[in-house]
């Protein structure tokens, strides 16, 4: 038998074992998904998604908490899509950067109460929740409240988390988990963010 041959019957052997298993994937409805680790590409994976959704005619909702109102090119982008994003920055910088308890948990609150409203809104199938588990993380916000809202969410709904640290309770009723491993960053040899790969 070829090398051809064998890589043919091989790949047929894997095809019907995957078909198989295809085949009892049956169930539908919105995913509660988590982006954390101390590794690069947790809100760049989401917003991945975001733009995935528009591809394919998806309305979509973004809060963005902590990052403020620095610009940034995937706020730059999708502001190109008024009527199927809504784009929402509600944080107003780093703890480190805004020194003002009282204010981050402000601000964590205003943009909580914004990514009900768009729970709530109907038209919306996707809603990305940047940087959700670093207002949960420093206690801006109760984890209680906040899982018993997206445990209760509309079951179309597609939700996206992102952020360092995420909160066991919210590990435990997520869909889908993944943690970003740092391995190597440019960080580490000086180098500042870049516009377009960091921001």
């Amino acid at each position: 038998m070829t090398d051809d041959a064998r890589h043919n019957a091989k790949m047929k052997r894997i095809k019907a074992v995957r078909d198989k298993i295809q085949s009892t994937k049956t169930r539908e409805g919105g995913l509660l998904i988590v982006h954390t680790g101390n590794g690069k590409g947790k809100s760049t994976a989401a917003f991945g998604m975001v733009a995935r959704c528009l591809g394919w005619g998806m309305k979509v909702g973004i809060v963005q908490f902590v990052k403020g109102t620095w610009e940034t090119g995937e706020r730059n982008f999708f502001a190109r899509f008024p009527d199927t994003c809504l784009y929402r920055t509600m944080g107003e910088g780093f703890t480190w950067e805004t020194q003002d308890r009282a204010r981050d948990v402000a601000a964590a609150r205003a943009g909580w109460e914004m990514a009900c409203a768009l729970m709530d809104d109907a038209s919306i199938q996707f809603l990305l929740l940047d940087e959700l588990n670093i207002a949960l993380r420093y206690d801006q916000l109760p984890i209680a409240d906040v899982v018993d809202r997206l445990r209760s969410r509309r079951s179309d709904l597609h939700i996206a988390v992102t952020g360092r640290h995420a909160k066991p309770e919210l590990i435990e009723i997520a869909d889908l988990v993944t943690e970003m491993t740092l391995v190597k960053h440019p960080y580490q040899a000086g180098m500042k963010a870049q516009r377009g790969v960091d921001y």
